[in-house]
């Protein structure tokens, strides 16, 4: 943004106002030469020598934008559907740069910042209303303590570490094994802190796999983590069913590793990040999520189950963007395929306030709301993009993949949800004790996974390792979703 930028903040509440004047005391970003708001109330006034006019939908045509001018909405409050008719009247106004404050679950009791803002995204018009779950006070629990998220450079991973700096931790450690990408998560969140967000946390990076059960033990113990976030996985069902032994290792033992060293060192929480993948499971990576929940539940920890989050580096959504960028055609698997989506900031608010007001050994689940056909989002997303869908973007059935299956399930047959404190968090019940032997699994899936030398024939061998998983998991079916090639015999 160039110093002579018109910036037109839309909201004249506290966290446009405050934006205003971060903007002033930077000096260098342009010039804010007016507020749009629809309060009849503020529409007329002069805030800090800046008119404010509206309504908006009737002002924005009249505005003579140029090359360079800016919109900033700063209504963190505002819900979906204000929110898409107010991108619609931007972009019609001439606004070719809009940027957004973003919402509730990010903004701690008002407190905007304007390094928070960012260029207005899809994933912000295909959420659902935020609702407010006073975040500062649900994250009371962690004050002053020290707390580890794994796969913290991951999109889930690393939305739990943005909103942790508001949790008043002691030391934040930045846990994965792309030094990449912690490296990119550390340097926002440490921008965020000089921008004024958050409290003053000790953010403290940590290049590691979980695969190695040594190592974990070690620095789980040197660290001293009090409260452990584990969102770190392998999450490409059709990669996974792929390189299906390397999901196990990685998700099965790299989850029993972290257990092991947590319970060695007297952790006192741990909030295990799963997927409704789980859920009578049809894929490698399914089945590695399920035997994951009740690891954790056996160990004494606690599960939060939610379904795709929009945005994240496994979802769809990145996918199609790039095929719209590209001119099209943007390929939808099946017609009828569908699947529940939460926006990754609301999904770790929700994980966040389960870690405080759960209890250890209970499984919780996100309520997912409707599920949405793959279809309509992908007609969402190129209308965002200002084309029509098949006239200006095709959209092509490219098959269901290795894995998948058309509707996705929250909880299973042995499952009751049952109603918590939070409306948008449920606890899920077990109608039974799970029949699956975990030690008799884990025995058998280590020399798969790990070389033995009193058994190598079992080492990397995927019909074993589906075997296996057959055999604990009675009710699952691998080859619901499996789509063999031509010749090809599914062990």
């Amino acid at each position: 943004m160039k110093k002579s930028s018109r910036l037109y903040v839309i909201g004249a509440g506290f966290a446009g106002r405050s934006l205003v004047g971060q903007i002033r005391e930077k000096a260098v970003l342009g010039e804010v030469v007016a507020f749009l708001d629809d309060d009849p109330a503020k529409i007329g006034q002069n805030l800090d020598g800046i008119p404010v006019l509206g309504p908006i939908r009737e002002v924005a045509c009249l505005l003579r934008t140029k090359s360079g001018d800016e919109a900033i909405i700063a209504i963190p409050s505002a819900g979906l559907e204000y929110l898409r008719g107010l991108y619609r009247i931007l972009k019609k106004a001439g606004f070719e740069k809009i940027r957004i404050l973003p919402g509730i679950p990010q903004i701690i009791e008002g407190d905007a910042r304007l390094v928070q803002t960012r260029s207005i995204s899809v994933q912000d018009l295909l959420g659902r209303i935020p609702v407010d779950i006073a975040l500062k006070q649900s994250l009371a629990y962690l004050r002053g303590r020290r707390v580890l998220v794994t796969g913290a450079g991951g999109s889930v991973g690393g939305e739990l570490c943005r909103q942790l700096l508001s949790a008043g931790v002691h030391r934040l450690y930045l846990f994965g094994h792309g030094e990449n990408s912690i490296y990119e998560i550390d340097r926002e969140l440490r921008l965020l802190q000089e921008g004024g967000v958050g409290e003053r946390t000790d953010l403290v990076p940590v290049i590691g796999e979980i695969k190695d059960g040594d190592y974990l033990k070690h620095v789980v113990g040197r660290l001293r983590a009090e409260v452990i976030f584990h969102a770190a996985a392998y999450k490409h069902v059709p990669i996974m069913e792929e390189n299906a032994v390397a999901a196990i290792e990685n998700n099965v033992l790299g989850t029993r590793n972290l257990l092991l060293a947590a319970g060695l060192h007297g952790t006192e929480r741990l909030v295990h990040v799963s997927t409704d993948k789980a859920v009578d499971p049809v894929s490698v990576y399914g089945a590695s999520k399920l035997i994951c929940e009740r690891l954790v539940l056996e160990a004494g920890f606690m599960a939060v189950r939610f379904g795709n989050v929009l945005g994240s580096r496994g979802s769809v959504v990145p996918l199609f963007q790039r095929q719209i960028e590209g001119g099209g055609p943007v390929t939808v698997t099946d017609p009828g395929m569908r699947r529940w989506f939460m926006t990754i900031p609301e999904a770790c608010s929700l994980v966040l306030k389960s870690g405080g007001s759960g209890e250890n050994g209970n499984l919780y689940l996100l309520d997912m709301g409707e599920p949405v056909p793959i279809r309509e989002l992908a007609e969402k997303m190129i209308r965002f993009y200002g084309f029509e869908p098949e006239r200006d973007i095709r959209i092509e059935y490219s098959g269901m993949r290795p894995g998948e299956r058309l509707d996705e399930r929250l909880w299973s047959r042995d499952e009751i949800p049952r109603k918590t404190e939070h409306p948008r968090i449920l606890r899920l019940e077990r109608k039974e004790a799970s029949r699956i032997d975990l030690e008799a699994l884990l025995a058998r899936l280590e020399p798969v996974c790990r070389y033995d030398r009193q058994n190598p024939e079992s080492f990397r061998n995927e019909a074993l390792l589906r075997s296996i998983l057959r055999d604990a998991i009675p009710e699952l079916d691998l080859d619901a979703g499996r789509v063999p090639s031509k010749g090809e015999e599914v062990p």
